[in-house]
């Protein structure tokens, strides 16, 4: 893969949030880690890939301001991934300040289209919350969310005369290339070749389907600058389609998860939902292993692990990555740089 244009920027990522799942950690022994969420920086122009809890004040914290934000890439469209689309809209079309900021483009999957299958240990199918709507894509999602705060929106813009965050803030559905033969229960990750869904003169970000059900579709993101490149694998369990589209990367940030903790999580749980709750972990997510394998499928020149599940383990639980990966295996800490240029290797602060 080739960027749009040869750069001479340093690339780097920046870890805003490193835990993965819906809720809050901090209880245990490990660091306290915000919610998963992850800013490209090449040059003066960033790239923020999830948004989970609290990635606005990350974002704040690390020094990067919303006049730098060109894109809002979401791998899917999981609370824990998308919880801060809203502060990032509502708050940020407060930020952004600047006459010839151009509109921040939003892009993750589209609807649906069809009810994801019901747990095979469900007694009774359960019904969706909203029939109407039951499964709404990126567009709608932030078309939402806008509405939902239309008040504090009409008053800033007639009070204050500040513009509408839809002229700030473009959302947009992901195509997936209809020769795939992608289906949202029949066919959700067929072999697919990565495909691109953003350009600039800085960045080619391509994608690819990944495997994380009962989400559908549900996406990696390659970016590809002149200096070097980065792969985001999103939630998903190992998958040749992310191999593929982490070809000789210089840097994968893979999601992992310790499974022994989830066989200790569910113990106080109605049984049933236990056991639908142990199911979807194990067929939908990875674990350091399983990242170390893909990373060294894919030659990545070094593998970081994010979307960490529990988010407050302790650092030592994620070294199984070392015994599938040679290369340089990073547990970044919330607000920490890695450099992707392929000059130089990423900092082992973090270093498992």
């Amino acid at each position: 893969m080739q960027p749009a244009t040869p750069g001479t920027a340093q690339p780097y990522v920046v870890t805003l949030g490193t835990a993965g799942g819906p809720r809050w950690w901090g209880s245990g022994p490990g660091r306290r880690r915000s919610g998963i969420a992850t800013a490209v920086v090449v040059g003066e122009a960033a790239y923020l890939v999830d948004c989970g809890q609290g990635a606005g004040e990350q974002l704040s914290r690390a020094g990067i301001p919303l006049s730098s934000l060109r894109g809002i890439f979401l791998t899917h469209l999981h609370s824990d991934h998308t919880v801060e689309l809203a502060a990032l809209t509502v708050f940020g079309f407060m930020a952004m300040r600047n006459p010839r900021q151009r509109p921040v483009s939003i892009l993750g999957p589209g609807n649906r289209g069809a009810l994801p299958p019901v747990s095979p240990v469900a007694e009774t199918a359960p019904g969706p919350a909203f029939p109407d709507n039951p499964t709404p894509g990126t567009s709608e999602l932030v078309t939402t969310l806008l509405r939902a705060f239309g008040t504090d929106l009409t008053d800033r813009m007639l009070d204050s005369l500040r513009p509408s965050p839809l002229s700030l803030f473009t959302a947009s559905d992901i195509t997936v290339p209809e020769h795939l033969g992608y289906h949202p229960n029949d066919n959700p990750c067929p072999a697919a070749e990565p495909f691109e869904i953003y350009q600039d003169e800085l960045v080619r970000v391509t994608a690819t389907l990944v495997q994380h059900p009962p989400v559908a579709p549900a996406f990696a993101f390659r970016f590809d600058t002149g200096a070097g490149s980065v792969t985001i694998s999103g939630d998903t369990t190992y998958c040749p389609n992310l191999v593929r589209l982490a070809e000789d990367t210089d840097l994968l940030l893979h999601e992992a998860i310790d499974f022994d903790w989830v066989e200790r999580s569910y113990l106080d749980e109605d049984p049933r939902i236990a056991l639908a709750a142990k199911q979807h972990h194990h067929k939908s997510h990875s674990s350091p292993r399983q990242a170390g394998q893909v990373a060294a499928e894919a030659g990545a020149r070094a593998l970081a692990l994010h979307h960490l599940v529990p988010g407050d383990a302790d650092p030592s639980v994620w070294r199984a990555a070392r015994d599938t990966y040679a290369g340089p295996v990073l547990v970044p800490d919330d607000l920490q740089e890695i450099s992707f240029a392929r000059v130089r290797r990423p900092q082992p602060v973090g270093e498992a």
